[in-house]
């Protein structure tokens, strides 16, 4: 197989079938060699069903149907675990993601890259979703040391060898964008045109957007626990200095009641600053505790034309 497009599905009834034949008629010029792999996330809708329809009417059409909602990284996971392709192409099933870019990308990746991501020049996005990627990009920079751009997103074209040895990442945290950053290999980008969603609306709401971001964080950077010892140095310096002032006000008369300012003051502000830390902590351990179940990061309840 010269060429893999896997999609994630999600309330994409009635897009699935407009992004199979827009992606049919730009790829045909490429190669005839190619599987279109459609994973359903348990949609609401009636996606699944419009992806057997659309597998029983063309076996390049490849239908994938988890057992439950995993996500969208995971439905990209179980697609990338079942394609054939030489080149694999993955993409949004909300044609944000313009099918006939597809070649351009493939172009590219011919003059020796591995990966070769999409950049939208122009962003066709709500102003909610623009601003809580910079803001994630900016945050996740400053922590992980990496330089990230907002502009890049899944869309691209990767080559076999690193779709294997992304395949071969057992994290359960997962984001695919991230962990391909990890691997590295020689990249390239391609200016895009993006497109405003087909129907409906992205289905990320502020509380997934949060949790992604947690985890993509807390996966890829220990800065967190770094920041939280630098900030208990930081805090026994304080109560030093200030146990020094307490001292010198001792014996200077400026104490009015003495020892009940400090005592509240140290108990409260000492106590949230453990808290805290104690949260932190606790994040990093219940990614241990995910971690070590090793449970599967995704169930396939059907496939079709495989």
């Amino acid at each position: 197989m010269q060429l893999s497009i896997v999609s994630p599905v999600y309330h994409g009834e009635k897009m699935v079938e407009q992004l199979v034949e827009r992606i049919t008629n730009s790829v045909s010029a490429i190669t005839p060699d190619y599987e279109i792999i459609l994973v359903n996330d348990a949609s609401p809708d009636n996606s699944w069903l419009k992806i057997k329809e659309l597998c029983a009417n063309n076996n390049r059409v490849k239908g994938i149907n988890l057992s439950r909602n995993f996500g969208q990284h995971y439905a990209i996971s179980a697609g990338l675990s079942l394609c054939s392709g030489e080149w694999i192409v993955v993409m949004d099933c909300d044609l944000q993601d313009r099918p006939e870019e597809i070649p351009h990308l493939y172009n590219k990746a011919q003059e020796g890259f591995d990966i070769v991501y999409a950049r939208r020049v122009v962003r066709h996005d709500g102003f909610f979703k623009r601003m809580s990627s910079k803001i994630f990009h900016s945050v996740f920079d400053w922590l992980s040391g990496i330089k990230t751009d907002s502009s890049i997103s899944n869309f691209g074209v990767y080559n076999k060898i690193v779709i294997d040895e992304y395949n071969k990442m057992g994290e359960v945290a997962r984001s695919f964008d991230s962990l391909i950053k990890y691997l590295g290999f020689n990249t390239a980008t391609v200016d895009v045109k993006h497109d405003s969603r087909g129907e409906g609306k992205s289905s990320y709401t502020l509380k997934k957007l949060l949790s992604l971001s947690f985890d993509v964080m807390i996966s890829n950077t220990n800065k967190p626990l770094k920041m939280a010892i630098g900030f208990g140095f930081f805090m026994s310096f304080i109560s030093f200095c200030l146990a020094v002032f307490n001292v010198i006000a001792k014996y200077v008369g400026n104490i009015g009641v003495e020892g009940y300012t400090s005592t509240v003051f140290s108990i409260w502000f000492v106590g949230g600053i453990l808290l805290m830390m104690l949260g932190i902590l606790g994040l990093y351990v219940g990614k241990i505790f995910d971690q070590v179940k090793q449970r599967p990061i995704f169930v396939i309840r059907e496939k079709l034309n495989f």
